[in-house]
């Protein structure tokens, strides 16, 4: 198992200097990789080239890249190109989002295990006219449900989740099999405050909670419609959020490693605000 947690964070917030900082930084204390969100900010391929090209040891990721905002032959040639120029650094993460996503760009929203599949056709079968690297950039499947899980046991390198509890994560093992990797998104904040982390993992959430696929995985592990009112239970912000000390954090963590997370990154909710809280960072650095 690699016990050395990466880290991901909405880079979009950052100017270019800033995040170059930033990736260098986590580089210096020794992280693993660097996840790239993608919403509505900056294009996630263009933000990873930058980071890879201004680091050299830390590894960068889609972390997930929307597999219905571009073709996935344009996705085929960014895999290629990055896996190339950064000497093997660039992991494709990618992932089906949720309807509304498909929505805005103008596509139909297919069933995720089909689209996923397809897309994955495209890629592995495109001749990419350009020098080889020495290996082909990993591919990583954002994975919830049985589905999606098997098809990234069976065509990609492993899989990601995210707000999930640790008896998902042994769920997810099981499907995946012994030899596949599993990243677990783990949101963390550094508060032993009750009230002020909790509405400090409300508000990260918020995107989320309305969302059908996180309410029914939520479902499978015993909540219930009352848990998603009003910015969510006490109860569910517990489950999907790490707070409190370090040590409490660092505990969650091995949780999902004991029960099956081969990887952990760490989404670092800032109580002071949406800046990177390198007090966490630096708590939990490998170095």
């Amino acid at each position: 198992m690699d016990l050395n947690p990466s880290v991901i964070f909405y880079t979009d917030a950052l100017p270019a200097l800033a995040l170059e900082r930033f990736a260098l930084r986590l580089e210096d204390l020794g992280y693993e990789a660097l996840w790239v969100p993608e919403f509505f900010g900056r294009e996630p391929f263009s933000t990873v080239s930058f980071v890879l090209a201004r680091t050299t040891r830390l590894r960068v990721a889609t972390g997930i890249a929307n597999v219905y905002a571009r073709d996935a032959l344009v996705t085929a040639q960014a895999r290629r190109t990055l896996a190339e120029l950064s000497g093997g650094r660039f992991v494709l993460g990618l992932g089906v989002s949720h309807p509304p996503m498909a929505e805005a760009h103008g596509v139909e929203w297919l069933p995720p295990v089909r689209k996923m599949r397809e897309t994955l056709d495209v890629i592995e079968s495109t001749e990419v006219a350009s020098p080889a690297p020495e290996a082909e950039a990993p591919i990583w499947i954002a994975a919830h449900g049985p589905g999606l899980l098997k098809l990234a046991a069976s065509r990609a390198e492993g899989a990601n989740t995210y707000l999930m509890p640790p008896a998902h994560t042994e769920q997810a093992r099981g499907i995946l099999g012994p030899d596949k990797r599993l990243n677990v998104v783990v949101p963390s904040c550094l508060c032993e405050d009750p009230d002020r982390a909790r509405k400090v993992g409300r508000r990260a959430l918020a995107i989320y909670l309305p969302l059908p696929a996180y309410r029914q995985q939520w479902k499978q592990w015993g909540f219930a419609d009352e848990d998603f009112e009003e910015g969510g239970s006490d109860r569910l912000i517990d489950t999907v959020v790490a707070w409190g000390s370090e040590s409490r954090i660092r505990e969650r963590m091995e949780e999902h490693r004991r029960a099956g997370a081969s990887h952990v990154t760490v989404s670092a909710l800032n109580p002071e605000g949406g800046e990177p809280h390198w007090k966490l960072f630096e708590a939990l650095a490998p170095r």
